[in-house]
């Protein structure tokens, strides 16, 4: 395939931005005519089309919503060079773009992911947060840098990605003030009946949670699941419920929620992993965060 022309790519942004050849043409300063003919030339080369038609407007197919977004980050890429040119600056704007399951708590993705700012003030940090599958098929794609998870990659995956420890650690149990002073003396077994909040299921923190209930015969009322552990906490914290949370962040739990600690585990450990297309990590800035995530797990987060 012969090399792309970046004014294709600019006449197709353009015509996709403004919903007609018509209307692009005259912002860009050129005939409809010329325009038509310039986007012909890039679909005959892409082999697709880009566009269908909806009454009067030129709408993005599915083809054509994926040369978008990827049209987006070249001219972003041609903006960030004008900028550095501009500037006389010898750096290049380095760009760590990360994937984070949904599952992982905000508060440790937040202090794991400031330390990229340590290696330069002046990285571009991009996070997509969202299922692991959609991370992985992402990074497959080199659209991502690396996915931190809760997960490993999974076993048989086609993905030619490693798994990288960052470090493990136990669940602590935490409910309002009230509720916790009659539940902290007999924990685990106090839990037995006593309204319950659980990550989204299919998570491993819900498996593994209902897992260990099953281990001690207990059967504590689950009256929610949440995919966004934020808002599991301001429930508990409300008094609905009890809640759980990795004990590295059990100081922040407590005080950014007013709520108390009923009891701690280590019979179910949530390991955090960096997956990245390196078995031997030369990434610098994956590197960093393997580093600086592996301190995280020495002392308490708050």
């Amino acid at each position: 395939m012969a090399k792309l022309n970046y004014h294709h790519l600019q006449y197709f942004h353009a015509i996709a931005t403004h919903g007609s050849i018509a209307q692009a043409a005259k912002v860009m300063h050129i005939t409809p005519q010329t325009l038509s003919a310039q986007l012909n030339l890039l679909e005959e080369q892409l082999g697709y089309s880009l566009f269908e038609r909806k009454g009067k407007r030129l709408v993005l197919n599915d083809m054509g919503r994926i040369s978008f977004r990827y049209t987006q980050e070249i001219f972003s890429l041609g903006d960030e060079l004008l900028h550095s040119l501009k500037n006389h600056s010898t750096d290049f704007s380095f760009r760590f773009s990360i994937g984070v399951t949904d599952v992982i708590a905000k508060v440790f993705s937040f202090n794991l992911l400031k330390s990229i700012y340590d290696i330069d003030n002046s990285i571009k940090l991009v996070c997509k947060e969202t299922s692991l599958d959609v991370l992985l098929g992402e990074l497959a794609m080199n659209k991502l840098d690396a996915v931190l998870s809760d997960t490993p990659l999974p076993t048989g995956s086609p993905l030619k990605a490693y798994s990288h420890l960052i470090g493990k650690c136990g669940l602590s149990f935490f409910a309002d003030k009230k509720l916790a002073q009659s539940l902290t003396g007999d924990f685990p077994m106090s839990l037995d009946g006593m309204p319950f909040f659980t990550a989204g299921e299919g998570s491993n923190q819900h498996l593994n949670v209902l897992s260990w209930f099953n281990e001690l015969d207990i059967s504590p009322k689950v009256i929610g699941e949440f995919d966004d552990s934020v808002l599991t906490k301001y429930f508990g914290q409300a008094g609905y419920g009890i809640f759980c949370a990795p004990t590295m962040i059990e100081n922040h739990v407590v005080e950014q929620f007013d709520v108390e600690i009923i009891g701690r585990t280590n019979d179910i450990i949530e390991h955090y992993y960096l997956i990245s297309p390196e078995r031997k990590v030369k990434h610098p800035g994956v590197q960093h965060l393997l580093t600086e995530g592996k301190k995280l797990f020495k002392k308490p987060m708050s």
